[in-house]
């Protein structure tokens, strides 16, 4: 019986390098002060766990039963990703005319953001959950690789809480006129995020046929 029947560090570093280059860390804290950058510290730090728990809870679903649930509903990760990359326009165009963000928003507004976009389709999105269902594949059924795997899926996401959560710090560098600049940067990289996802689902779609 070898280290890799009870921890399997191979998979554990794929998993973890590859997650952490789709979910983007810094990259969340641009478009995380962008939503969140007006509101108060406590609120900051409840959306930030609130949105790595969704993103952990949909990531550990699909890890679960991703290919079983894609299998029963007949949906594939090309409509996985237009759906993403549509929802992601949407909040893309809001951040782009100013229409998130603001004071006037309501409070239930506010805990929304938490869980979308924020928990998904931006942290758990397509590709992650297309990723963790790969790796999933590769675990193969011994115990070790899904330990790893499941090691790899909440370091990525304590990584991801970690940013957000302290991220008020680029709040005290660039201010008010600085977080308004910062939505407009952020709604274009989600614009560009998104045009990109759905464009790899109509490539997905064309080489399935």
């Amino acid at each position: 019986m070898t280290i890799t029947d009870f921890f399997d560090a191979r998979l554990f570093m794929s998993a973890t390098i590859t997650l952490i280059v789709i979910m983007d860390p810094p990259g969340t804290v641009p478009v995380f002060l962008s939503l969140t950058g007006r509101k108060p510290v406590a609120f900051r730090a409840k959306a930030a766990r609130q949105a790595v728990l969704v993103s952990l809870l949909v990531i550990s679903l699909f890890a679960v039963a991703g290919q079983a649930i894609l299998s029963y509903l007949g949906i594939g990760i090309p409509a996985l990703q237009g759906a993403g990359g549509l929802l992601l326009l949407l909040i893309a165009l809001q951040l782009l005319t100013g229409k998130t963000g603001g004071e006037s928003e309501a409070a239930g507004d506010d805990v929304n953001v938490a869980l979308v976009p924020l928990g998904t389709p931006l942290l758990a999105g397509p590709g992650a959950i297309a990723a963790t269902i790969v790796f999933v594949r590769q675990a193969d059924g011994h115990a070790g690789a899904y330990v790893a795997l499941a090691l790899s899926i909440v370091t990525v996401h304590f990584v991801l809480y970690l940013c957000m959560r302290y991220s008020g710090v680029v709040i005290r560098l660039i201010k008010e006129s600085g977080i308004t600049l910062l939505a407009k940067i952020a709604g274009l990289l989600l614009a560009a995020i998104a045009v990109e996802l759905v464009a790899n689902s109509v490539k997905g779609f064309i080489a399935g046929t």
